[in-house]
């Protein structure tokens, strides 16, 4: 059978408000021609983030009224902790409200001035992070992975040369942890095989260098390798997750993705001296060591949703349900990232319009454009987001690829509103050379694509 089902029927509903095209002009303006700023309300398919966006199941449901809101020591937090060790057999468990809390946790720990932290690609908040603990975030991904148009199955993959010389560059004292992420988020939710992994995890055990791994699109990523790694098609999706975390001495997880939930997060550690100093900053910060600034509830949701992603039935569903987006908009002739990985399609903005140069901002032109014209919210991975100014030449920097990230939320929209989607795309495209560039008027020195504000050139 050739047509994509979802796994699971609709128990409820919300209603979507329709805007017309004068009410959309209207929020653009208002909102500076950044899409963070419009009200959700107002946007008729929102494709801006797969983070914290699903619908939950009735299982989920029905393990939050159960929720036990005890401070210390509660139900909840056991169960929650037996489902994470099984899953990962990492031992120290520390919860967190999201993932970039995991995150600064880890970099206020281990990070600090002087000091390199590589991965296949950070993603923005991991950055952040890094460098807010004024660490170096060095991007190391195979060639494969900065070329949209290869077909590379796994271009997520860290290139293990480019972190040999990196190691060999700085030293592995200057390295407090090499992190990979999976899937790759910024380099198009491209997945990475177990086989990169056992490399990378080999180089590092020859440096004395702790690998972590970003993991909060983990069992996407195993799929993907179920699908494309030889040998690793007759195994299980569960199986090939327990190796990737065995491979790593612990991870940072946003909940908010593969955890099917709305809220929370995962530091996970082997290191039980790192985990104790982890502990106490989660104190200080979060919460208490058995809730981490989440309510029982919360972690009851994380519990089960964790256990419902690994169903090969919905992982199929999902992976599948991404595909039929990139292939309608390949026929279409509107240039993504190829092959279609996990979570997002990916849009090369740079290419579907030559026309505007990378200083005024292709991926934000796209994003307007989608919304003025159908109401479609996504989100840029371009200048905007990856843009800087180098401080000791006062050039700009800008990133190897200008994409717009159309991000689909788990378990919320039917196949019938991704044939909007594609079709509103297919539209753009016959007018494409009418879509103006922008430029910045405002914007904060650090994660500036949520709040920039932007106007259109002439």
């Amino acid at each position: 059978m050739k047509t994509i089902i979802e796994p699971f029927r609709i128990k409820m509903v919300e209603p979507i408000r329709l805007t017309t095209p004068a009410e959309r002009e209207q929020l653009l303006r208002a909102a500076h021609f950044n899409p963070f700023q419009i009200p959700a309300e107002a946007v008729l398919i929102d494709l801006l983030t797969d983070s914290g966006t699903a619908a939950m199941s009735s299982e989920q449901w029905a393990g939050m009224l159960r929720g036990d809101e005890s401070y210390a020591g509660a139900k909840s937090w056991f169960r929650f902790e037996l489902v994470m060790r099984e899953l990962t057999g990492m031992p120290h468990v520390l919860p967190t409200h999201q993932g970039r809390a995991s995150e600064r946790i880890l970099f206020e720990l281990l990070g600090g001035p002087g000091k390199y932290v590589p991965n296949n690609t950070h993603f923005d908040t991991t950055r952040a992070n890094v460098e807010h603990s004024g660490a170096t975030a060095a991007d190391l991904v195979v060639d494969a992975g900065l070329n949209p148009k290869g077909r590379h199955p796994f271009k997520g993959n860290m290139d293990p040369s480019k972190l040999a010389g990196l190691i060999s560059q700085v030293g592995a004292g200057n390295i407090p942890l090499c992190m990979v992420t999976v899937t790759n988020n910024s380099g198009g939710g491209q997945p990475v095989s177990l086989a990169n992994l056992r490399e990378v995890r080999r180089i590092c055990n020859a440096h004395g260098i702790p690998l972590f791994l970003d993991a909060a699109r983990f069992a996407e990523n195993a799929y993907l390798i179920k699908k494309r790694e030889p040998g690793q098609q007759d195994r299980p999706v569960v199986d090939i997750v327990r190796d990737m975390f065995a491979l790593a001495d612990g991870a940072t997880i946003s909940a908010k993705k593969d955890g099917l939930v709305n809220i929370g997060g995962v530091l996970l550690m082997r290191d039980d001296r790192l985990a104790e100093r982890a502990n106490n900053l989660l104190i200080l910060t979060e919460g208490f060591v058995t809730y981490g600034g989440l309510a029982g509830r919360d972690l009851e949701a994380m519990a089960q949703g964790f256990r419902e992603v690994l169903d090969e039935d919905y992982l199929q569903y999902r992976l599948r349900s991404v595909e039929y987006l990139g292939v309608g908009l390949l026929r279409a002739g509107v240039p993504i990232i190829e092959p279609p990985g996990g979570h997002a399609i990916y849009i090369d903005a740079g290419a579907f319009l030559p026309h505007v140069p990378p200083e005024q901002f292709p991926g934000q032109a796209l994003l307007v454009a989608l919304y003025r014209h159908a109401g479609i919210r996504a989100v840029e991975i371009g200048s905007v987001m990856f843009g800087r100014t180098d401080p000791a030449t006062g050039e700009a920097v800008r990133p190897p690829m200008e994409l717009v990230r159309l991000a689909i939320p788990r378990r919320v929209y039917t196949q019938s509103h991704i044939d909007y989607v594609i079709e509103a795309l297919t539209e753009l495209a016959a007018v494409k050379d009418r879509i103006k560039g922008l430029r910045i008027t405002e914007a904060p020195a650090v994660l500036r694509h949520f709040s920039a504000k932007f106007e259109e050139v002439s």
